[in-house]
């Protein structure tokens, strides 16, 4: 990614976190959802490449985007944000398949007036179970981290037939350890399980 690009992306993101900065402060001010522990803030956004869109064909067309984590008040999400303002309004709650590192996500079209549109996918609604910015922050830095870690070296198949098998990545089992409140990266940040709120996916 050259310099530009560069800027573009702090300017975007720097953007974003404005955005969400201001809905904290007017629209979601007094309600219930909010931990007033936590601060809306921006982790990890990275390039990714077209590909990353599961229809191919249209991710020749798509627009350079980055994802990372968005942490506010009331959710946790991952954000697919493109790095020019883009307005696809109608685009706003429609699901879309998109790959972070191995895993495909199903993120929803949201749009934003003066922003431009965007996509998240849920991963904590509310965050009741945060007791400050710190646990929120190292929980967001190992779902990224664990989604970009390098692909496992394909196994020798001819000299092992059984090495696919027994090799192969629990892609299950890494969907509940981002989704699965009990296996959730949240181990070192999380409350007591008696004091952890369960709750709807919002944002």
């Amino acid at each position: 990614m050259g310099h530009t690009d560069m800027s573009l992306l702090h300017l975007r993101v720097d953007a974003l976190v404005a955005l969400y900065q201001h809905i904290a402060a007017t629209r979601m001010q007094g309600i219930p959802l909010l931990n007033p522990k936590i601060q809306v803030q921006a982790v990890g956004f990275e390039a990714v490449q077209p590909a990353a869109a599961l229809d191919a064909a249209a991710s020749d067309s798509a627009p350079a985007a980055a994802v990372g984590v968005l942490i506010t008040p009331w959710f946790m999400n991952l954000v697919w944000l493109p790095l020019q303002a883009l307005d696809q309004s109608g685009g706003v709650g429609c699901k879309m398949p998109r790959y972070v590192g191995p895993e495909c996500f199903e993120f929803i079209g949201a749009h934003e007036s003066g922003f431009g549109s965007y996509a998240s996918c849920s991963l904590f609604s509310p965050v009741f179970e945060f007791y400050n910015q710190q646990a929120v922050l190292d929980t967001a830095k190992v779902v990224l981290d664990t989604l970009r870690q390098p692909a496992p070296a394909a196994p020798n198949t001819a000299a092992n037939p059984g090495a696919a098998t027994a090799h192969a990545a629990p892609v299950p089992a890494r969907r509940a350890f981002l989704f699965g409140r009990g296996g959730a990266p949240t181990a070192p940040a999380a409350q007591p399980a008696g004091q952890r709120h369960e709750g709807i996916q919002h944002g």
